[in-house]
């Protein structure tokens, strides 16, 4: 019975805790280098320090949040923006994807090839919007919406592709 001890258990699942971590981490360090650039490393700076407190929030090390804040003011660093992309899903459900990229071709085709996987297409820049408000970084629906029960399996799927793409930040619709 060769890989069957309480390590292997062990092993596993904390590669996949750490998968996850991995993640927000770098989502957070993302966040934290564009808002260190905007303030010029200015940690007193109010954009920054949300960002860094929401990366301890998640329990982010303080030296990968030190990381990220160099990597921010470094000269040689890759320029993000941030961009949104706006579309209909499943059941006519808006949804909002904020996205942070150094290459706008690369992450525009990837939104658009998950999208064309799953039947959908980009809208225009307005097209989905108007269903929302924004506040602060959040978007929140001015109406929700129910989704049929058919249709809650490929809205989920969905989300799960999107938010798999190292790009996206949030990802935002007006579900009920």
């Amino acid at each position: 019975m060769a890989g069957h001890n309480k390590w292997s258990k062990i092993k596993h699942k904390k590669a996949i805790t750490d998968g996850k971590k991995s993640k927000v981490f770098s989502r957070h360090a993302k966040l934290i280098a564009v808002a260190s650039k905007a303030a010029g490393g200015d940690v007193s700076d109010p954009g920054l320090r949300a960002a860094i407190d929401n990366a301890k929030a998640d329990s982010m090390p303080k030296d990968n949040i030190e990381r990220a804040v160099a990597k921010g003011t470094d000269k040689n660093a890759a320029d993000l923006e941030p961009i949104t992309y706006e579309f209909y899903g499943p059941g006519g459900l808006a949804f909002i994807v904020e996205t942070l990229t150094d290459n706008r071709n690369r992450t525009a085709q990837e939104i658009k090839h998950i999208l064309s996987r799953r039947g959908f297409t980009l809208g225009e820049p307005g097209s989905a919007a108007w269903a929302f408000t924004k506040s602060g970084m959040e978007w929140t629906p001015n109406s929700t919406m129910d989704l049929p029960d058919s249709e809650l399996e490929s809205f989920e799927a969905l989300i799960e592709d999107l938010e798999e793409q190292d790009d996206v930040q949030d990802v935002f619709s007006n579900k009920s």
